[in-house]
């Protein structure tokens, strides 16, 4: 199975790009993982928001093949505690998916048009997080998926539940 982190735009300061760095390597003792990085769309006087995510989503759709498992990550989607997502990804293995494509978009989130084509939406946080640490607590939550599948983690199949963890 392969992985794939697909960012809109780049990391500009290096302790979060070495931090994501850490995480891929350590990864790839588990999976095939890779982060492709696409330049955002730049914002014009004569451009909307509407239009730059349109030209984003082209840039995204274009790395994307038919036979891929395409995860968005965004604010309305479904959210996982760990263990679930490790279960998740766990499933994927089972069931033999080739490659697993997560992407964080662009400033303005993302098109219509990827909303429909790709209806699989994740969220990491119900909490508003720059576009940089998010590339790192994913990389950190795949990591720990990992972790948790191959038994190397502190957490286990039942973790506390809000309630019983206050």
């Amino acid at each position: 199975m392969e992985i794939q982190l697909l960012c809109v735009g780049k990391t500009d300061h290096s302790f979060w790009a070495s931090a994501v760095d850490d995480y891929a390597k350590r990864l790839k003792h588990y999976v095939k993982f890779s982060i492709l990085y696409l330049p955002n769309a730049k914002a014009k006087k004569k451009i909307n928001s509407e239009e730059i995510k349109n030209e984003e989503a082209r840039l995204i759709s274009q790395k994307i093949k038919v036979e891929d498992v395409v995860y968005l990550l965004d604010e309305k989607g479904k959210s996982y505690t760990s263990t679930g997502f490790s279960k998740q990804i766990e499933q994927h293995m089972i069931i033999s998916t080739k490659r697993i494509i997560f992407v964080i978009g662009g400033a303005y989130g993302f098109s219509d048009q990827l909303y429909q084509k790709y209806p699989k939406l994740m969220c990491l946080s119900e909490m508003t997080f720059s576009h940089q640490m998010v590339r790192l607590f994913f990389c950190e939550q795949l990591y720990r998926a990992f972790t948790i599948i191959n038994n190397l983690s502190l957490i286990h199949i039942s973790e506390p539940t809000r309630q019983e963890a206050i």
